[in-house]
């Protein structure tokens, strides 16, 4: 999975970095496994804005993804990878021995034809999905579970990957994309290698237009508001704002904001680095 680089031939194409879609095998979704997406512009049930810069963008479909891959020991094919609107990953379409079919992210390296499996006694392969258990210590995973059948929670997006670096009793430690060391039950299962289409980091969208086909409106600063819409709001001229915070008060620099007795706390033994 590479990226292209476009010719300057207009002001859009002169900054455009988009994703090749060469490893991309198919063009429609398999029918059974989608399901028509509504856009709620960021408004609730009453109409009322609750999430604002959204709206617009390119019609979707949603593709269900098998998160818990609980089909243990019956062997998959890879029929085709293929582009997923709704995540920055591809997705593979796997059609099992027993004649169902399931979408799965793909990772790194799979190849339309392979043949994956997951279970407890599988070999720790590419695309293979087994409890963390049963991995060995130095391995890259992705899709991984925080509760045991729970379906995959961690590590989902495009080109990022986790370590498993050793494992302590009921426990496995797992050194996180963001840098930080937590405890996750061996129990629970991960899938071997990292999630694909990790040149995904470097595109560019080119021009305003990309956004709004992705339902992103403009995003308007605090410190060009006026006081009655922001905190950082009002001044003459260019005000600087004050300290930065958010739009209800919250400092938005520096701000511890993860709550002190957060439960799960007791997992986690070095945090992310800033």
């Amino acid at each position: 999975m590479g990226i292209r680089k476009l010719k300057p031939t207009t002001p859009g194409q002169r900054h455009k970095v988009i994703g090749a879609f060469d490893k991309i095998t198919a063009s429609t979704p398999e029918k059974s496994l989608v399901v028509g997406k509504k856009s709620t512009g960021g408004r609730n049930n009453t109409g009322k804005m609750t999430m604002r810069y959204l709206g617009g963008g390119h019609k979707q479909k949603y593709r269900f993804i098998d998160f818990k891959r609980n089909k243990d020991g019956i062997p998959a094919t890879v029929k085709s990878i293929e582009y997923d609107p709704n995540r920055t990953s591809r997705i593979a379409l796997l059609y099992y021995a027993d004649g169902a079919k399931s979408y799965i992210i793909a990772p790194n390296g799979l190849e339309v034809g392979q043949t994956v499996v997951s279970g407890s006694e599988v070999a720790p392969e590419v695309g293979n999905t087994l409890p963390m258990a049963n991995i060995p210590v130095g391995t890259i995973i992705h899709n991984i579970e925080l509760r045991p059948g729970q379906g995959a929670k961690l590590v989902r997006s495009a080109g990022a990957f986790a370590q498993l670096t050793s494992k302590e009793g009921d426990y496995a430690i797992i050194k996180m994309p963001s840098g930080e060391t937590r405890k996750i039950l061996a129990a629970c299962k991960a899938t071997v290698g990292s999630v694909g289409n990790s040149d995904h980091g470097l595109e560019k969208s080119g021009k305003a237009g990309r956004s709004r086909w992705l339902g992103r409106r403009p995003h308007n600063r605090g410190v060009v508001m006026n006081p009655v819409d922001h905190p950082m709001g009002g001044g003459e001229g260019r005000a600087s704002g004050g300290h930065p915070r958010s739009r209800n008060g919250l400092y938005a620099k520096g701000l511890k904001t993860r709550a002190p007795k957060k439960h799960s706390s007791k997992y986690i033994i070095e945090r992310r680095k800033k």
